[in-house]
């Protein structure tokens, strides 16, 4: 229970509020949905509980943290729960900040599992549970106001009738360091706040406008960039200018996780790692080094959000030698890779600076050499396709067939995913599964294979030493097999 009146507080579902086994990759378990793991096992072995004092988890997720250091920067009383402890924090509370990743599980890999199993996904339902939860619906009676944002928050675009059925006040879309605290003012005052707020570019925070995290972030996930130069059509992302962190910056959110320690690794966050320091998609090799070298002085362990296969093929030295400093204390790291298609056809019309410096015409060969190298220096992707991407023909398929074929003898796991419109293609139509067509099942088939073939020794380096270790890897192989004969039963 709170000792003093805290007029701000900020949560999110269940499931952003686990750090996964300290596997930042586990949580895409959390877009499968409820399947033949009984719900409190599936739930321990992708988003176990974070632990809590007092209600405050002891960890948050990193966009939460941000929006809690900016406000209080301009001055406000708000502090971080977990969401099972609302009901004891909310008598007096007038402002309720809720973070949200996939809230409908409208994004790529949800909809994608989703149109498998036919179910809706764990993400989508823990965040509509805690929004129509009596806690929250007694307090709004009492005055409360909720105010939801978060990576997800376009997705009430999509979902425009869910705003009023959660009893949301305002939804809050972008980068919204320099509009947040304005908002969360008008709400503490009781005046009109808008129902839909998107950050309009002018309004886009440059880096002294963006705060520190004060308070340790869930597996000591840190950016130390945003925006990105590459432009492909289908991303979000390419719509923000890059920015990237100073290395003092990137020291001191470094500190405040392991300073903690409560936190031992860290996740190195942007759109693509590789281009570190560099205006353009040409790596700096002195910048990277720079950076591996802080950040492995600070922390037990590293893994990496984004990078492109593109930066890891134009830099091998500079690649191997950050391989080598990672090494030095762990055995390998992990990162989430976008192939997206093996069509040199498609790559050149949606996403032709991907294969920077290279030509989008030898797309193939940037996949094929980037994922050598990263084999080699015991870098370990989890890669995406995207399937039913717009103007995609069976010969498009093929030539992705071929490049998964190249690929069999690298370490990885390859995720086809379901078109989502987002970007510069938001105006078009949504992949779904009564449109696949064969070459599409036969890709699906063989990207199973391809992750079953590999998931055991993957398995292994993932949770090796663990007490649980033999428990989990058969739950894992088993959800692993299940998803791999969903996708054999396709009609």
């Amino acid at each position: 229970m709170e000792k003093e009146k805290t007029d701000v507080f900020l949560t999110a579902d269940r499931t952003l509020m686990s750090n996964y086994h300290n596997n930042e990759f586990l949580g895409f378990g959390t877009c499968a949905p409820p399947n033949f793991i009984p719900t409190w096992l599936f739930s321990y072995i992708f988003f176990p509980p974070l632990k809590t004092k007092q209600g405050h988890p002891t960890a948050a997720p990193y966009g939460l943290r941000k929006t809690e250091a900016q406000l209080l920067k301009e001055g406000f009383n708000v502090k971080t729960i977990n969401p099972n402890h609302i009901e004891k924090h909310l008598k007096n509370t007038k402002v309720l900040g809720i973070h949200a990743m996939d809230p409908f599980g409208l994004g790529p890999a949800s909809t994608t599992l989703a149109s498998l199993f036919h179910k809706e996904p764990y993400l989508a339902k823990h965040f509509q549970t805690l929004l129509k939860s009596p806690q929250i619906h007694k307090a709004r009676q009492n005055g409360l106001k909720v105010i939801v944002g978060g990576p997800g928050a376009w997705q009430f675009k999509h979902r425009e009738n869910w705003t009023t059925e959660l009893e949301i006040d305002c939804i809050l879309e972008g980068e919204a360091e320099n509009v947040v605290g304005k908002i969360f003012k008008a709400a503490l005052e009781g005046q009109e706040i808008p129902k839909h707020y998107e950050v309009s570019p002018k309004e886009i925070p440059n880096l002294d406008e963006i705060p520190d995290i004060q308070n340790p972030s869930i597996n000591g996930l840190i950016e130390i960039g945003r925006g990105c130069c590459r432009g492909c059509q289908f991303c979000n992302v390419t719509l923000r200018p890059l920015r990237w962190y100073p290395m003092e910056k990137i020291e001191k959110e470094l500190t405040v996780n392991t300073n903690s320690k409560k936190v031992k690794g860290t996740c190195i966050h942007a759109e693509d790692v590789m281009l570190y320091g560099s205006q353009n998609t040409t790596p700096n090799p002195e910048k990277l080094v720079q950076l591996h070298q802080t950040v492995m002085k600070h922390t037990e362990s590293i893994s990496w959000s984004h990078c492109s296969l593109a930066a890891i093929a134009a830099a091998p030295k500079a690649f191997h030698e950050i391989s080598e400093i990672i090494q030095q204390k762990q055995t390998w790291w992990g990162v989430e890779i976008g192939i997206e298609t093996g069509s040199p056809k498609i790559a050149k019309k949606i996403m032709p600076a991907k294969a920077h410096p290279f030509s989008a015409d030898k797309w193939k060969e940037v996949v094929v050499e980037g994922m050598g190298l990263a084999h080699d220096n015991k870098l370990v992707p989890a890669c995406t396709l995207i399937v039913g991407l717009p103007d995609e023909t069976e010969e498009d398929i093929t030539r992705t067939m071929d490049l998964i074929d190249d690929l069999k003898s690298m370490r990885s796991l390859i995720v086809p995913l379901f078109f989502v419109p987002l970007g510069n293609l938001k105006s078009q139509d949504w992949f779904t599964k009564a449109q696949l067509n064969e070459r599409h099942k036969q890709l699906l088939i063989q990207c199973a294979e391809h992750d079953f073939y590999w998931v055991d020794e993957l398995l292994d380096m993932s949770i090796q030493g663990r007490w649980y270790s033999h428990i989990m890897k058969e739950f894992y192989k088993g959800f692993s097999a299940i998803a791999k004969r969903k996708v054999r039963q396709i009609k």
